[in-house]
């Protein structure tokens, strides 16, 4: 198994941003850790269910009907 990426890893790359691209980098980064945190608070609230994933459906079944009409190839 690969070895996760640490902030120093990025570091390096980051220094090669120009100031506007490390700065818009910053806010994506923000952004993304704020959402995650919002999805987090949001689990937490409402757990997934043990028959959300559920094995019950036959995957197979929903193969094959209706293709033909969009043309699409086996």
């Amino acid at each position: 198994m690969a070895q996760p990426l640490t902030a120093d890893d990025l570091l390096p790359l980051v220094a090669k941003l120009p100031h506007d691209e490390q700065v818009r980098l910053a806010q994506l980064a923000l952004r993304a850790a704020r959402d995650s945190t919002r999805d987090d608070a949001a689990y937490r609230a409402q757990p997934v269910r043990a028959e959300e994933f559920s094995q019950d459906d036959d995957g197979a079944s929903w193969e094959g009907e209706g293709w033909e009409a969009n043309g699409a190839p086996r």
